[in-house]
């Protein structure tokens, strides 16, 4: 099959991240300031993205911050800052949150001038990374990047690690019937987000837990042909136990978002290889608008 559009999106995180990190340092008038209290919330791919968000920036000691999909915000709590990440803007979920939400608001996106924007009341746009294939990589990936340089982290080991991991050989993993994600800490959100590729891009069975709650169950299913991934943190003995099980553990020496670009590789030539178009994945649309 002919080079996709995810293909080129994946290709170009390097340099997305790094744009999103400029445009970091613009935006940081609107960004989650020292010891908010923020709720992150998003839909799909952004619910994941938003669950690492959080857990990242509360271990970093920047203040407490939690991660709802847009449809179970608890409406009794009170944020000094709700961000709402939305590629398209125009989310039946996020719109509805941000137009009936107290406090503050910040909507991250791909485009201008929609729904979600006119709701929020402050907006950072990142149309580099806006996406034609249906499955999200760049601008999830370029969101938690805008995020993490607008807390002062440096990426330059991050981006460095983006584009090794492009080079990543995969080709010796595509025999296999099904995967499972695991990761630790701020992780966890990259191991649910690389299982929903996964299943988005290859309709191919794929699970996510954290690491260390993978040995209470899940555990039982892993056999020869059979892959455990790990997105970061790794706990100690995980990886004999799965190798004693006979499954194969794939642990990469990178920042763990660099980690997931080599598991959205994964899907992609997965789909290929069952002569599905990772473009156009079955039953979904680059938006989920309810009427």
């Amino acid at each position: 099959m002919e080079e996709t559009f995810v293909d080129a999106e994946i290709a170009s995180q390097p340099e997305t991240w790094l744009a999103a990190a400029r445009l970091a340092r613009d935006s940081v008038d609107m960004l989650p300031a020292v010891g908010e209290r923020v709720a992150f919330v998003g839909c799909g791919t952004s619910w994941f993205i938003s669950m690492s968000a959080a857990a990242h920036r509360e271990s970093a000691g920047l203040g407490e911050s939690d991660a709802f999909a847009a449809s179970e915000f608890p409406s009794n709590r009170r944020y000094d800052l709700v961000v709402a990440i939305s590629r398209s803007g125009t989310t039946t979920e996020v719109v509805e949150l941000l137009s009936r939400v107290t406090g503050r608001t910040l909507l991250i996106t791909g485009v201008s001038d929609s729904p979600a924007a006119a709701a929020a009341d402050h907006t950072i746009e990142l149309p580099f990374a806006d996406e034609q294939s249906v499955v999200q990589t760049r601008f999830a990936t370029s969101v938690l990047a805008l995020l993490r340089a607008g807390s002062g982290e440096d990426l330059t080991t991050a981006i460095d690690n983006a584009r090794d991991a492009l080079r990543i050989e995969i080709d010796p993993l595509l025999d296999i019937d099904q995967a499972t994600f695991v990761g630790t800490g701020w992780a966890i959100g990259l191991a649910y987000e690389a299982a929903l590729k996964t299943r988005e891009a290859a309709q191919f069975w794929a699970e996510s837990y954290p690491a260390m709650d993978y040995r209470h169950g899940p555990i039982s299913i892993a056999q020869p042909g059979r892959l455990v991934w790990n997105l970061g943190g790794s706990p100690e003995g995980l990886a004999d136990e799965v190798a004693a099980a006979g499954a194969t553990y794939v642990d990469h020496d990178l920042d763990p978002l660099a980690r997931l670009i080599v598991a959205q590789r994964l899907a992609v030539a997965l789909a290929k290889r069952r002569g599905l178009d990772p473009d156009r994945p079955r039953s979904l649309t680059r938006s989920v608008i309810l009427t």
